[in-house]
């Protein structure tokens, strides 16, 4: 099979030397590099100078070089001889909760294998800011640092021990993550970054040495940082915004990854515009007792029928429900309020929800799953705190979505593709969402689920060495909001806080739909 002909391995060929031509063999592969790539100098690593001599004698003066390049210059990651060497490179997905790797083949740009791990940083916090106050202590940021890198290390032992190749056959690895967990992956300070006016130490990182970070990989391995925008703006966004192509389209459109935060951008190829909020632990089903990651078991959709008042839920995997995830919480929410079981506040209307509403401790909950049915050997339950939760962060999602139209001066009818990224996009029901007045009501057809974007972006350029250039591109051309000085915003978040919204002309279909 034909090596990918935009990819970061390069065949060359050199002169043999003789008595007439001594060149030095370094200068000699430095020569034919910077022909192929019209560059003035490649940094080549000591470690690779070191193999150079009998590599290329034993391929007779014929190379497969694996090259990598920043914003800055090209440096070769490593050289062989030998067609058959597996020349792997490997994504990173960097999550504060959950970090996914994916190993490819650098020659064909084909997974070869893809697995995920809790961020071991959770032992210090779940959250990113307790980690960063963290940071602070002695030895803090060693710490976090360490857990890290260690987890890592552990992971791509595995992975590769599943593919049967070595992890020093990786040469190359591409790393997506928010501005805070990389500050921590890297070891710098990012004290400065939630203290006014949220200074990084660094927004482009860059190509760094594996063996400098710790990572235990090829000793001459290159770790390319996804550069981030802003303290609110990280490396994961700007691989989501190239592996959706918004800045490459011709039409207005948006991107929504929610997770701690709702992050979203909005453009096309002629200007990008991001905001970033607090609209996310809800989404996610952090709101109510039973509400949890997505995972075996947990509820992911729930519908009602408008004739019966029954509920039907879908469990992942298909197994006893142990609760319910943010796509599952926004569907129950959806089905409560077409039902008539909650009002346009989403307060509970007891005449609807007969046997099925409880009261504990002098709260209202809504039973949606009884222990009998439940592999936790209790109620699944729903109660009018979760969804006053519920309420406001829907509120703060469809908030930050208007507010950042509103900016560019534009309505959110005009969008011509609605991206939903991250698991919660992958699950979510677009119908649901618009009908508690999340999300704008907008053709269904609109909305485009493109999963674990952050890990796409970042494969994307394992595969393709021309998007170095496009990735700074992007970065260069955000304009960053900040909602938190934002009067605007404010305002339509009061508007906002009523289902689907106090102005149901933004809601049509809504309004048909409601029994």
């Amino acid at each position: 099979m034909s090596e990918l002909e935009n990819g970061w391995i390069k065949r060359i060929s050199v002169t043999l030397p003789s008595i007439e031509d001594n060149t030095a063999d370094a200068d000699r592969l430095e020569r034919a590099l910077a022909a192929i790539l019209k560059t003035e100098m490649v940094d080549i690593d000591l470690s690779v100078l070191a193999d150079l001599p009998e590599l290329f004698r034993k391929g007779n003066y014929n190379l497969r070089c694996v090259l990598f390049k920043d914003h800055k210059k090209w440096r070769l990651s490593g050289i062989s001889s030998d067609d058959t060497d597996r020349l792997t490179g490997l994504a990173v997905d960097l999550g504060t909760t959950t970090v996914v790797l994916r190993l490819l083949d650098l020659s064909t740009g084909h997974a070869l294998a893809e697995s995920s791990f809790i961020n071991p940083q959770i032992s210090i916090g779940p959250d990113i800011l307790t980690r960063l106050h963290f940071a602070e202590k002695e030895n803090g940021l060693c710490e976090l640092n360490r857990l890290i890198i260690e987890g890592l290390n552990r992971a791509i032992a595995e992975l590769c021990k599943s593919c049967k190749i070595e992890p020093s056959d990786i040469y190359l690895l591409s790393v997506a993550g928010n501005t805070s967990i990389t500050h921590l992956f890297l070891g710098l300070n990012p004290r400065w970054i939630i203290r006014e006016p949220y200074i990084p130490v660094t927004n482009r990182p860059g190509c760094i040495s594996a063996r400098e970070l710790g990572i235990r990989v090829n000793k001459s391995a290159g770790v390319f940082i996804f550069p981030n925008t802003g303290s609110y703006f990280g490396g994961d966004l700007v691989a989501g915004i190239l592996y959706s192509g918004l800045n490459r389209g011709e039409n207005t459109s948006i991107l929504v990854d929610v997770g701690t935060n709702a992050e979203v951008v909005l453009g096309n190829k002629n200007w990008l515009v991001a905001c970033a909020g607090a609209a996310g632990p809800a989404l996610e089903g952090g709101v109510t007792k039973m509400g949890m990651m997505a995972g075996p078991g947990v509820i992911d959709k729930v519908s009602v029928d408008s004739e019966t008042g029954l509920f039907s839920i879908h469990t992942i995997e298909g197994l006893p429900p142990r609760g319910i995830c943010g796509s599952g919480l926004i569907d129950l929410a959806a089905a409560l309020f077409i039902s008539g079981m909650i009002d346009i506040k989403g307060k509970f209307v007891l005449d609807a929800c007969g046997t099925k509403l409880i009261e504990k401790d002098g709260v209202k909950h809504f039973v949606l799953v009884y222990a009998e049915e439940s592999s936790e050997g209790f109620d699944l339950t729903i109660s009018q705190a979760d969804l006053d939760s519920l309420i406001r962060s829907k509120a703060a999602m469809h908030t930050i979505l208007e507010t950042i139209a509103s900016y560019v001066g534009i309505s959110l009818s005009e969008l011509s593709t609605f991206y939903v990224a991250g698991t919660f996009g992958s699950l979510i029901n677009p119908r649901s969402a618009i009908t508690i007045g999340m999300m704008p009501d907008l053709p269904e057809g609109t909305y485009k689920s493109i999963g674990n974007s952050s890990l796409e972006g970042a494969s994307m350029l394992l595969k393709n060495s021309g998007l170095i250039d496009e990735i700074d591109a992007i970065r260069k051309s955000i304009t960053y909001i900040e909602l938190n000085v934002n009067q605007d915003f404010m305002n339509r978040f009061s508007a906002a806080r009523f289902i689907p919204h106090t102005n149901l002309s933004l809601f049509p279909s809504v309004n048909s739909a409601r029994t």
